[in-house]
């Protein structure tokens, strides 16, 4: 899934070790958490989201995302695939030729920048 690094842990368990390495990657900026503080508990995804987001991906390069009114920036948009689904965001980027946009999300309470391609979203009207 584009922006995103998926594990799928054997035992079921993320350990230290893991985590550690994973950080040390060029580029990973951080995992998604609980929101409990800077080290709050990393958060696992079901398979079924995990496959929703696998499929989406496949669907969108098959049949390429195409709209009818574009995206505008500060506009405010409802995410209704992913992680983050059911959250409202702020436009602060427009990618058309990759189909993405960088969206302001209020997380327990802080603005955290998310990156989405246009089958993530829609417009609120």
């Amino acid at each position: 899934f584009p922006g995103y690094v998926m594990l799928e842990v054997t035992d079921g368990k993320l350990t230290d070790d893991i985590v550690q390495h994973i950080s040390n990657i060029t580029n990973v900026m951080h995992f998604l958490t609980d929101g409990k503080g800077s080290k709050g508990n990393i958060i696992s995804l079901r398979k079924s989201e995990v496959n929703k987001m696998l499929g989406r991906v496949d669907e969108m390069n098959d049949q390429g995302a195409t709209m009818s009114e574009p995206f505008i920036v500060g506009e405010t948009i409802k995410i209704i695939e992913g992680p983050f689904n059911d959250f409202n965001g702020v436009i602060e980027e427009v990618n058309d030729e990759k189909k993405k946009l960088k969206v302001t999300v209020k997380i327990f309470g802080r603005s955290t920048p998310v990156e989405l391609n246009y089958m993530q979203v829609e417009k609120l009207s």
